[in-house]
């Protein structure tokens, strides 16, 4: 740019004259200049919000692939439904602002349940469950893509530098989002593990063959010996999509038997240069989400004097909702290995309990087709890398030939 500006200042050298001119040269530059770079970066948003609305659309496809008979009723409903929220309680006065949150989810699930029923009248119970899922997925998708639309829009109206280059800076990650979002609903929908889902896995291997008990209509039990010590592990009622309520049955199980200890098991967002697949231990409850189930295991704990063990398998934001790595899978030994030292080291007495926290897509409630579902994760985790491998052949720039 510089060279620019010397060439036009060099060609109109001429007394006052021509440094009048040179200055009116440069202001018109700048304002030039400015302009262009406006458009440019607006184009560029414009492609990414079209992206972003592409991407949108094939979560919504994903959803209506597993639905039989769409009529357009049906899709207009389900066009509709993507616009769903649910308002979050007031907090200006935070005492009882868990039981309210608590309402407010509760009423959630209920709304998805019942409109799923509605728009797949002849799917199975777990068939329900991943829609439920799916949906949920598609819904962020589209939330997401208004949210970019709206600032692009704003953009275009004030012209703010600011604004842009806020939004400009944040597009690398919304897209990284955007793309695991679409891949997550593509594995919710069709019933296939992902990321998140380990915790319920680890619980599951952990359960072997053992006989499975039906908490409520979301969350199970398995209880097993192990050494001198009984095991009450609870996860999410599987294979369909779901994510229990772990808190409330620790609560009814906690009413009639004396518990030693409370291991979680549970997946955490790894740091740029961590390993994926990295196992943990540590004290707490290692549990994401609002907070309302971990404030009720936490209550339990306290008000009982209980300890608090977790262990989590660590991933990248994206890797906690698209379907299962292979290396996360292959850390569940590992974190097996944690959780059978952290009953040794028990010295109180009682039952321990074991919960695995997540997501139990495609997962069943004990070791029972395991084998099926490692097939499954292994299948859909060669795809990914091999689909990774054509995008980097694909963009590849030759620097040296």
């Amino acid at each position: 740019m510089s060279d620019i500006l010397q060439l036009l200042i060099g060609q109109t050298d001429g007394g006052i004259f021509g440094q009048i001119i040179n200055i009116i040269i440069l202001l018109l530059f700048f304002s030039l200049y400015s302009k262009i770079i406006l458009q440019q970066t607006l184009m560029k948003l414009e492609q990414s919000v079209i992206q972003l609305d592409k991407i949108a659309l094939k979560a919504e496809n994903e959803v209506l692939k597993k639905l039989k008979n769409v009529d357009k009723k049906t899709r207009k409903s389900i066009k509709r439904f993507l616009e769903f929220y649910a308002i979050p309680p007031v907090s200006l006065d935070p005492f009882g602002l868990v039981k309210k949150y608590d309402h407010i989810i509760t009423l959630e699930k209920k709304r998805f349940k019942y409109f799923v029923s509605q728009i797949a009248p002849h799917a199975s119970e777990e068939e329900r469950a991943n829609i439920v899922m799916g949906l949920s997925g598609a819904i962020e998708l589209n939330m997401l893509r208004k949210v970019v639309r709206h600032y692009v829009e704003t953009i275009k109206k004030t012209k703010n530098f600011s604004l842009i280059f806020i939004v400009q800076l944040q597009l690398p990650f919304i897209e990284r989002i955007a793309k695991s979002l679409l891949k997550g609903t593509e594995a919710l929908t069709n019933g296939w593990p992902i990321g998140d889902g380990i915790g319920p896995y680890v619980a599951a291997k952990l359960a072997e063959n053992e006989k499975v008990y039906e908490i409520d209509e979301e969350t199970v039990s398995v209880r097993k010996k192990y050494k001198s010590r009984e095991l009450i592990i609870i996860k999410a009622k599987g294979p369909g999509g779901r994510t229990g309520n772990p808190g409330k049955a620790l609560k009814k199980i906690i009413e009639k038997e004396k518990i030693a200890k409370i291991i979680t098991i549970d997946a955490a967002a790894k740091l740029e240069g961590e390993r994926t697949g990295e196992v943990a231990e540590g004290v707490g409850v290692a549990m994401g989400g609002i907070g309302v189930e971990r404030y009720e295991i936490e209550e339990i704990a306290v008000n009982n004097n209980i300890p608090l063990d977790s262990i989590i398998i660590k991933m990248g934001q994206e890797e906690a909702i698209m379907p299962m790595a292979k290396s996360i899978l292959d850390a569940s030994n590992e974190a097996i290995e944690l959780v059978y030292e952290a009953i040794d080291r028990t010295e109180e007495k009682g039952k321990i309990v074991i919960i695995g926290v997540g997501n139990t897509c495609g997962i069943g409630n004990n070791s029972k087709n395991l084998d099926k579902v490692e097939e499954l994760i292994k299948s859909n985790a060669k795809k990914l890398e091999l689909e990774e491998k054509a995008k980097k052949k694909k963009f590849k720039i030759p620097l040296f030939e």
